[in-house]
């Protein structure tokens, strides 16, 4: 009796050859658990294979694939592994846990010149401290759209962390994305650096700024919010493979809708709401102060802080 074979790609489904896998591919259906979930009907309709064979092949990606459970406690051990990026002030720092959390998305948003990208400067040097002092001894990826980066400014912080200059330099790499594609492009293909760098942290400055400039109008937000979507999700999957941290910044509108109260709104929606695992909103206050509130986490409770930016960087 010939012994079954394995199903590991489309192809190995039976009733589904090389052409229809690639149709399949090219339509959006690109893993077993994708083929899994669908009505035989829709399978066929999309495929051009009949019911019956797309039924067979439904059972067989289902018997195909798995799913990984483990128990509280095991995600609490692993949880203590978790790296940590200091800010630089030690109330940020507690306000959200301890620092910038590895394995997560942390979203800073707020108005233009409100400290965002002066926060993913202060990040891209911490990261390179040791362990012990509040980083993680690891590299940066700097993904500048706005071309915003300065290294001047990099530099300051970089003296006042007690680097050296050069060495620190060179574990940030930057990569300037004009357009949404080499944006998107950028982190698909940021497993080689991250590798060839020991990337610890991703930090995207901003977020939205470009997908807000090329979808304009009604009738081209659910293709953004749709690219915006996957875009995020490629981030997570970066943090989760790598143990690495995401920061990213986002820009904001004024909500008319808002009576009373801050109308201040961040851009994206509910994908970037529901992708990003701590959400803060920073806002200008006296002279060289910012305030800082905590508006979404997992495990810690909303609050407020106080930071301050210098010439040497972010402090209390």
């Amino acid at each position: 009796m010939a012994k079954e074979k394995a199903v590991r790609e489309l192809e190995d489904l039976p009733g589904i050859g090389e052409a229809t896998a690639e149709k399949l591919r090219t339509a959006g259906y690109t893993t077993l658990e994708k083929i899994a979930v669908l009505a035989p009907h829709e399978l066929s309709d999309i495929s051009g294979i009949n019911v019956e064979a797309a039924k067979k092949a439904i059972a067989a990606a289902k018997a195909a694939t798995t799913i990984e459970f483990e128990t509280a406690t095991n995600v609490s051990k692993r949880r203590k592994d978790l790296g940590k990026i200091t800010t630089g002030a030690k109330s940020l720092d507690e306000l959200i846990g301890g620092g910038i959390e590895t394995n997560a998305i942390t979203e800073m948003y707020g108005k233009f010149a409100s400290g965002k990208t002066q926060m993913g400067f202060q990040l891209s040097v911490n990261v390179q401290l040791p362990k012990d002092k509040g980083g993680l001894d690891g590299g940066c990826l700097y993904v500048d759209t706005e071309g915003t980066f300065r290294p001047e400014r990099v530099q300051n912080m970089i003296k006042s962390a007690g680097l050296k200059e050069e060495d620190a330099l060179n574990r940030i790499i930057v990569v300037r994305t004009p357009t949404t594609e080499k944006q998107i492009l950028t982190i698909e293909r940021a497993d080689k650096l991250i590798e060839d760098y020991g990337v610890k942290l991703i930090v995207v400055d901003s977020m939205t700024s470009l997908f807000r400039a090329e979808y304009i109008g009604r009738g081209s937000l659910g293709e953004r919010q749709q690219k915006l979507n996957m875009h995020v999700h490629q981030l997570q999957r970066l943090a989760d493979k790598y143990n690495l941290a995401v920061y990213i910044t986002n820009q904001v509108m004024d909500n008319p809708g808002i009576l009373f109260g801050d109308p201040t709104t961040p851009i994206g929606g509910n994908i970037l709401a529901h992708a990003a695992t701590t959400r803060l909103y920073i806002r200008k206050s006296k002279e060289d102060k910012r305030i800082i509130r905590l508006v979404d986490s997992p495990n810690m409770p909303d609050g407020e802080c106080v930071i301050r930016i210098t010439p040497k960087g972010i402090t209390d």
